[in-house]
């Protein structure tokens, strides 16, 4: 809200008159006329008594609050988009100029304005839009001081996007080095960069760490919704579970054995003779299948290294838990667990 309009408001609140004003401040009523219009402003000197005789702040009175709320911001993003589709692109970005001159520091207004406005270009194909970028790209300067954590790694991401378009590696690679290790956009905007700059080994490297990890989650995920269901006495929903388990392990190429991990889990807690059997021994058949990840897409540029180590800690929990534990003892009397007991220890070379 602009000063002129901040004056006449609280004027009216208090019911004062232009001439009460004028009298208090020892000026003349068509000057405080003026003040209200927007044609003039009143002398710095004087604004300490005006914000005392309207009950204000300077900070107030001089619209240094973000007085906008949520809802009109939102609402004047929509007032834009309406201008683009019926005015054209200009006049709605005359129009977002115009609002956010009016509030400089309302930073949630440049923000959701600065990223239609930015979205629009590529939305309504806007030509040249290169001069509209460079105006955007000093709000989104501004806004990567930001104290709100979510616009701030917003704006630097578009500047980022602006580096890497114009091809300043290195300032891109700075501005990524900014963002806190634990944002998302990290590792995917050094990917990015690195596939502008040709390095593309280097990218697939990263791409490839991300579905290694991402399988490890999903399967860490069905691993706890299944304990969940089984303690809900969902048995229906945890048989569900296990099948998408071994389902998900087998379409993103993991260790031969893993996607038997949740059946054999599962047969466990339920006791379930004849599912336990077939998970194990489904399992130990894997096991004897020589992993090869590098001949795999998906994972030819990872170490083995990177790729086992959470496998073979989970296998050798199995086979110590088969051998000596006590969660397969329902199995004891069975004469296929036997052979299957007689074959770990064969492959293990266990005495």
């Amino acid at each position: 809200m602009k000063i002129n309009h901040i004056i006449r408001e609280k004027r009216k609140e208090l019911l004062l008159t232009q001439e009460q004003v004028a009298e208090f401040l020892g000026v003349s009523t068509p000057a405080v006329n003026k003040w209200e219009k927007g044609s003039s402003y009143p002398d710095i000197t004087l604004l300490p008594a005006l914000a005392r005789l309207l009950k204000t702040d300077l900070n107030t009175l001089l619209s240094f609050q973000d007085d906008l709320s949520d809802v009109e911001i939102a609402n004047f993003v929509d007032e834009v988009d309406k201008t683009v589709q019926e005015k054209g692109y200009e006049t709605a970005f005359q129009m977002a100029m115009d609002k956010i001159h009016d509030f400089p520091t309302c930073e949630n207004l440049i923000y959701s304005t600065v990223m239609y406005l930015t979205g629009a270009l590529i939305l309504y194909n806007i030509s040249e839009p290169e001069r509209y970028e460079k105006v955007f790209e000093a709000f989104y300067e501004q806004l990567s001081r930001s104290q709100n954590t979510e616009i701030k790694e917003t704006a630097i991401s578009m500047l980022i996007s602006y580096s890497i378009n114009r091809k300043d590696f290195s300032k891109a690679e700075e501005l990524i080095n900014t963002l806190p290790s634990s944002s998302i956009d990290k590792e995917e905007r050094i990917s990015v960069l690195y596939t502008e700059q040709g390095k593309f080994l280097d990218a697939l490297k990263i791409w490839e760490h991300r579905i290694l990890d991402s399988i490890t989650e999903i399967q860490t995920a069905l691993m706890n919704m299944l304990d969940i269901a089984v303690k809900e006495e969902r048995i229906e929903d945890a048989d569900f579970y296990a099948d998408v388990y071994e389902q998900a392990s087998k379409l993103f190429y993991v260790t031969p054995w893993i996607p038997y991990h949740a059946k054999v889990s599962l047969s466990v807690i339920k006791k379930d003779k004849k599912e336990c059997l077939a998970a194990l021994k489904s399992t130990l058949a894997a096991m004897r299948e020589k992993w090869r990840p590098k001949e795999n897409p998906l994972y030819k540029h990872l170490d083995s290294s990177e790729t086992n180590i959470l496998s073979e800690r989970i296998l050798a929990m199995l086979q110590e838990e088969m051998v000596n534990g006590n969660e397969f003892a329902f199995l004891e009397n069975s004469q296929e667990y036997g052979q299957l007991l007689q074959e770990l220890r064969t492959y293990n070379n266990i005495e």
